[in-house]
């Protein structure tokens, strides 16, 4: 609007470059030279060192491009094989991981973004930043997107000016919602110098990616020793959140500051053990309990059973909170139902597969085993002090609606989301600068690997084909095809999380 009135249009041009400023739609780039002092101060510390350690980064960084184009392959091929194997499951058993993320283009210094989603890996129950990723993650995941661009083109300035190339300027830019920053390089030196050079320059943004990625597995790794003044680890998972709508949510059920010690008979350390617990609990059948033959009296009342549509059998009333049908076998007869109070017949319990497992104490006991529908699971959670959760319901819904963590704090006033949101960008950070690392390595047009590969044929090849025209001959068919391969990886990879 501004532009197209002819008063303002010369003013609102003169005010977006006097702060270095570019609007368009879906794009708004800021570029200054505030920061030229702090990378020609960092590009010229310890020159020595800088050389070896860019050495190292253009190595990663020619492993890295021919990994990326094996890594496609292989998931192009597994992709392929599930889409015509694979027979249909519920979503839950199987969940692709897509990562989003906003590439600076391969000229390193044209601000030129887009946003582009690459399946990494294929993981069961995972969630998928950009499809299904909650609000309270979004700060996470543009923050992490932010700093993983940052520290890409910083790796490309310093290299830059390490290697004598001028350096006009750092930037910023948004492309829809996406951040993301570049670089801004003089062309001409960066054609003068050697192609080993060039190398230098064009593998430093996806060799710092990687050393990003591997310093936040660290710090995730060594956590427990960091924090250890302030919380311990090893007791149990400490609830940090309940979700409205959890089916934990309740007078009996889990409040943030619980500290969760057992799933049934699963003893919970940590966060790991929760979430291998209820995995556990979902594959295998579901467990008894052992209930004397007195108690079992005392405690049933003459019910109707019927089965319902999947077999499974109902022998309580459907308007009871509390009471649950319960199956056990006898000597003379191996398919008895009762309708029992859940509470009176687990709290003082033992687990048990079969009677056998409730024989010990000569005392004529049986093992009851909830008679519930396919799926679903009644399961006890111990939170001492608390009186023991009873839930019933599929095991990955409360793996969902409850948010837990590893540390304990060791005085009241630490925060308990600390330690939680240190792991969460520490996750972010891994996943988001690994893909930025892999997918920029890829030789592929408008990327990194595309002047990584056009630098490495002239360094490689320039004795074996004489004629320049030819090694870029060379150099355009493997683009295409590191194009092809990768266009290939996001649509199927697109389509297999729509499809789901």
């Amino acid at each position: 609007v501004l532009q197209s009135s002819s008063s303002l249009k010369a003013s609102y041009e003169d005010w977006l470059l006097t702060y270095g400023l570019s609007i368009s739609p879906f794009h708004m780039r800021w570029q200054t030279a505030l920061f030229n002092r702090q990378f020609y101060n960092w590009g010229r510390w310890k020159p020595k060192f800088l050389y070896l350690w860019f050495s190292i980064g253009m190595v990663f960084g020619i492993v890295a491009m021919f990994g990326s184009v094996i890594l496609l392959g292989k998931t192009l091929m597994q992709t392929l094989t599930q889409m015509l194997t694979e027979a249909p499951r519920a979503q839950n058993d199987r969940m692709l991981q897509v990562v989003v993320g906003v590439l600076s283009s391969g000229f390193v210094f044209v601000p030129l973004g887009f946003l582009l989603c690459f399946v990494l890996l294929s993981c069961p129950h995972q969630q998928v930043p950009g499809v299904n990723l909650p609000v309270s993650q979004l700060t996470y995941f543009f923050s992490a997107i932010l700093i993983s661009g940052v520290i890409h083109e910083v790796g490309h300035g310093v290299a830059a000016i390490r290697e004598q190339v001028r350096f006009n300027g750092f930037g910023i830019f948004i492309f829809i919602v996406y951040p993301g920053a570049f670089v801004d390089l003089f062309t001409t030196h960066l054609q003068l110098i050697s192609p080993v050079q060039q190398l230098r320059i064009f593998c430093a943004g996806v060799w710092h990616n990687f050393v990003l990625g591997v310093a936040s597995f660290m710090v995730l790794f060594l956590l427990p020793a960091i924090l250890f003044p302030f919380y311990y680890t090893g007791v149990g998972a400490l609830v940090t959140e309940v979700a409205e709508d959890s089916p934990a949510n309740g007078p009996r059920g889990l409040f943030v500051g619980d500290l969760v010690t057992n799933l049934q008979d699963c003893p919970v350390y940590n966060v790991e053990d929760w979430n291998s617990c209820l995995g556990g609990i979902s594959e295998k059948s579901q467990v008894g309990y052992c209930v004397s033959a007195a108690t079992l009296q005392q405690l049933s009342f003459p019910t109707r059973v019927y089965r319902r549509l999947d077999g499974t059998v109902e022998c309580c009333s459907n308007n009871s909170l509390t009471d649950i049908c319960f199956s056990y076998s006898s000597k003379l007869d191996s398919h008895l139902h009762a309708c029992l109070p859940a509470r009176k017949v687990i709290e003082a319990s033992k687990v048990c597969r079969t009677n056998m497992d409730c024989q010990k104490d000569f005392v004529p006991s049986f093992c009851v085993t909830p008679s519930l529908e396919n799926q679903t699971r009644l399961i006890r959670v111990k939170h001492p002090p608390h009186i023991d959760m009873l839930y019933v319901g599929h095991p990955m819904h409360l793996q969902y609606t409850v948010s837990l963590s590893s540390f304990v704090p060791r005085q009241n006033f630490l925060s308990i989301d600390l330690p939680v949101v240190i792991e969460t960008f520490c996750k972010y950070l891994i996943s988001l600068s690994g893909a930025l690392a892999v997918i920029n390595a890829v030789p592929c047009f408008a990327l990194d690997g595309q002047w990584i590969l056009n630098s490495f044929l002239e360094a490689t090849l320039s004795s074996l084909i004489v004629e320049k025209q030819n090694r870029e001959l060379v150099g355009f068919l493997i683009l295409l095809a590191g194009s092809a391969l990768l266009a290939a990886n996001v649509a199927l990879g697109l389509w297999m999380v729509t499809a789901r």
